[in-house]
């Protein structure tokens, strides 16, 4: 099966958010409040006393503040409860209608990374797409007994909630593809499943080897990220409803990459030369 790009869009962060001056700003406060406190003890030295002793408080509640242990429970109820006042209650209309059912136009694959919340990046709201997160945002090949699991959201998205876009999504600095590119060529492990599922993806990793000699490791793994995203893209078409509907023109099938390092999103289609089964 022969793919070729046939167009890449890059969305680019052209304005970046100024988080340099915020943290001026906050710097800039700090120092005024430390100025304004020496020039009050400078003009009314009977101050000192006091000053001390607030000075002594806040020191404590810093130290507290500086030391207070992360508490997981905490955080989930914090969470939800922000959720809940600042957008479920905000939006009953929209979570009434979800209450009845889902209709997705999207199917995403992304990485299991916590850097890459798709939701996040592309700012999905909910009902929107359907998601499968896994180490290296990796497709398999139809395969009934080994990647059921994988088999069976493909199949639930496209032949139930009739998505009409599958994209998977790449990024930068992914772990799964610094591991694939990694296994040694005798064969031997070092895990008991994140290697055996990288593999998925062993030809993106051929490819790389092979045409790009004279490049350093790290950017081997760069071109890694997205050619394995091309492997996942044809290994779609090996499920046969997706392969159908990518025919009829009802599914489309796009690539992407999520550069969170320098701010960046590459998104792009693949041609396939497929026909339709001729029946024999």
């Amino acid at each position: 099966m022969a793919t070729k790009f046939s167009k890449c869009m890059m969305l680019c962060c052209i304005k970046k958010v100024p988080v340099t001056k915020e943290e001026d700003m906050g710097k800039e406060s700090y120092e005024e409040a430390i100025a304004g406190l020496s020039k009050l003890l400078s003009e009314k030295s009977d101050l000192e006393g006091v000053a001390a002793a607030k000075i002594k408080q806040i020191t404590a509640e810093l130290e507290v503040a500086g030391s207070k242990k992360f508490d997981p429970v905490e955080k989930i109820k914090t969470g939800f409860l922000h959720f809940k006042t600042e957008k479920y209650e905000k939006d009953t209309d929209l979570y009434g209608k979800l209450a009845k059912g889902q209709s997705p136009k999207f199917m995403v694959f992304a990485c299991s990374d916590s850097r890459v919340c798709p939701s996040h990046i592309l700012n999905f709201q909910p009902g929107e797409a359907f998601m499968v997160r896994n180490i290296a945002n990796m497709v398999p090949p139809y395969d009934q007994k080994k990647y059921s699991g994988a088999g069976a959201a493909i199949e639930y998205a496209v032949l139930h909630l009739k998505v009409e876009h599958i994209v998977v999504i790449g990024h930068s600095c992914c772990g799964g593809i610094k591991g694939l590119m990694t296994i040694p060529d005798d064969g031997t492990t070092a895990s008991d499943f994140i290697e055996e599922w990288v593999k998925i993806c062993s030809s993106a990793k051929s490819k790389v080897k092979t045409e790009c000699t004279d490049i350093s490791f790290e950017e081997q793994c760069k071109n890694c990220e997205k050619e394995a995203v091309n492997v996942s893209l044809g290994n779609l078409l090996t499920y046969p409803f997706v392969r159908e509907s990518v025919v009829k023109n009802t599914l489309s099938l796009k690539g992407a990459h999520y550069d969170f390092v320098h701010g960046k999103f590459e998104l792009w289609d693949l041609d396939f030369n497929i026909t339709p089964a001729v029946a024999v």
